[in-house]
């Protein structure tokens, strides 16, 4: 059986929203701008979770931002990431614009539950935040990886949105990542 892992970088205050700045957010741009030299670290951590991983799934906007950064670049991060098999929520797209990727269109519950069934291992959740939402919602997610960017944004799209009932979670790993980034991990432990 498969395991959702919803692994994303967030500001301090919950903001996923525009992290390289190309979307036109006033606030945009926050990775770079503090994650300064920690990048080094951060992308070789990314890059270990990348090679356990067996799947990714994403929403149909993640979809395209990652194909736009990562069909083009030749390193090995790249390599593996363009080959993984991808799995893209889409009630409008028929084709997906990443490598190697399925488009589920339908019952999202339902199509995960039967991705979850049908695959074993990691299947990754990168960005994907409306996506991330309706999983957590409908219990599909086993674990939460964030990587936390010291700054409060105050404003902007955010990871968590409501729920109907609250989602118990048992932090099982902290990391420091280079001098100002932080790694938690938690664990979804059942019916709240």
């Amino acid at each position: 059986m498969g395991k959702i892992v919803i692994s994303t970088n967030v500001s301090l205050d919950g903001v996923v929203q525009d992290p390289d700045g190309k979307e036109g957010f006033r606030l945009g741009g926050w990775f770079g701008q503090f994650g300064g030299k920690d990048l080094e670290d951060w992308a070789e951590v990314e890059f270990k979770e990348a090679l356990r991983t067996d799947a990714l799934l994403l929403g149909r906007r993640s979809d395209a931002w990652f194909a736009e950064r990562w069909l083009s670049r030749r390193d090995a991060w790249a390599e593996r990431l363009n080959s993984l098999p991808k799995y893209i929520v889409s009630s409008t797209r028929e084709h997906a614009r990443w490598s190697n990727a399925t488009v589920l269109k339908g019952d999202v519950s339902g199509n995960v539950s039967r991705l979850k069934r049908e695959l074993d291992g990691e299947i990754i959740v990168y960005a994907s935040y409306q996506l991330a939402r309706t999983l957590i919602e409908h219990d599909l997610v086993d674990e939460l990886r964030l990587i936390i960017f010291p700054v409060l944004l105050g404003a902007g799209e955010r990871l968590f949105g409501e729920t109907t009932d609250r989602k118990p979670m048992r932090l099982v790993d902290t990391a420091k990542i280079g001098a100002g980034l932080a790694r938690l991990t938690y664990e979804f432990v059942g019916a709240a």
